[in-house]
């Protein structure tokens, strides 16, 4: 397990250098933020000061080279529009995007996992195919029109939910949480519900062929000649061999919330990551733009070492690292 642990480390620290090398090299190429900051009227002189105050008249080679030291010493620079370090402004908007990615991921394993166990069990039945009808809904409309309609509908025409913000929080541990709010909680509805419909479709159908195949294993008939209750050949032998291969989906799924919930934090104005990283490159932020990406690689990489180390738990005959 150790070895196996410090080659995934090792993987990181790769990836995270073929990331910020091709990240770095992307958003140097594309524009100058020295022309969305100044204005047309500015000098030579204010823009040359503007120039070498951001470390841009370095060449670019340079520039990467001052980007790579200062991130190993926990550094990714000051952001060119606030003034401030990159990092600081990232964590204090990561509490809004996980508390949102979670609050949507546990909707999609709460709803979407007994749907397509049921549809599993009963797949000629009217009601799960009603329920794959509606699957290949989640897929197939674009989330932004679904955030915009449930906006529509909620709050501008019954007006029961807030359309936009985050609403009140309280301090969890010195992080502020909306969930345990009244006003947070009517918030957060419509952003996570929007986040989580299209991994409920994805969950609910990959539940179902789980569930259909491990349906057909001779162990699930031996469970049934031993006369074991239907609900415990569910329970203990249907549902845990269909989660083995669903922890890998899920895994990612968790990593592609928290990264990709942009466009629901732009359309709810939710006061995440996401929209922090959309105003950046509207403005060419270059330090908030290349942490953001820094952060999301890193976060992937452990979901993933989580989802390797979970597989030995759900299923011991999986080993790390080639042991026996």
């Amino acid at each position: 397990m150790s070895r196996y642990l410090l080659g995934r480390f090792g993987q990181t620290l790769l990836t995270l250098f073929v990331m910020s090398l091709l990240v770095f090299a992307g958003v140097y190429l594309v524009g100058n933020p020295v022309d969305l900051l100044l204005s047309t009227t500015a000098t030579p002189a204010e823009r040359l000061s503007v120039i070498q105050s951001f470390g841009l008249d370095k060449p670019v080679w340079e520039q990467y080279g001052l980007f790579v030291v200062n991130a190993l010493h926990g550094d990714m620079g000051n952001s060119f529009i606030y003034n401030q370090p990159a990092l600081h402004l990232i964590f204090q908007r990561m509490p809004a995007t996980l508390e949102l990615a979670l609050v949507a991921f546990a909707l999609a394993l709460v709803i979407g996992i007994p749907l397509g166990v049921y549809a599993g069990l009963r797949p000629d039945g009217w009601l799960s195919k009603s329920i794959m009808a509606v699957s290949i809904l989640g897929f197939s409309l674009p989330t932004f029109w679904i955030g915009l309609m449930m906006i529509m509908l909620f709050s501008v025409k019954l007006g029961v939910l807030p359309a936009s913000g985050r609403g009140a929080t309280v301090e969890v541990f010195g992080v502020p949480v909306s969930l345990f709010t009244a006003d947070g909680l009517a918030h957060l509805i419509l952003p996570a519900l929007n986040l989580a419909l299209f991994k409920i479709s994805l969950i609910i159908r990959l539940t179902r062929a789980g569930v259909l195949e491990c349906l057909q294993q001779d162990f699930i008939r031996f469970a049934r000649a031993k006369g074991l209750s239907e609900s415990r050949i569910v329970l203990v032998h249907v549902l845990k061999n269909t989660l083995i291969p669903l922890i890998t989906v899920i895994g990612l799924e968790l990593g592609s919330l928290i990264a990709f919930a942009v466009v629901t934090e732009t359309i709810y104005a939710w006061p995440g990551m996401g929209k922090l990283i959309i105003d950046s490159i509207a403005m060419l932020d270059r330090p908030v733009i290349l942490a953001y990406l820094m952060i999301t690689v890193v976060m992937f990489s452990l979901i993933n070492l989580l989802v390797d180390v979970l597989y030995v738990l759900v299923d011991p005959r999986v080993r790390l690292g080639g042991e026996n």
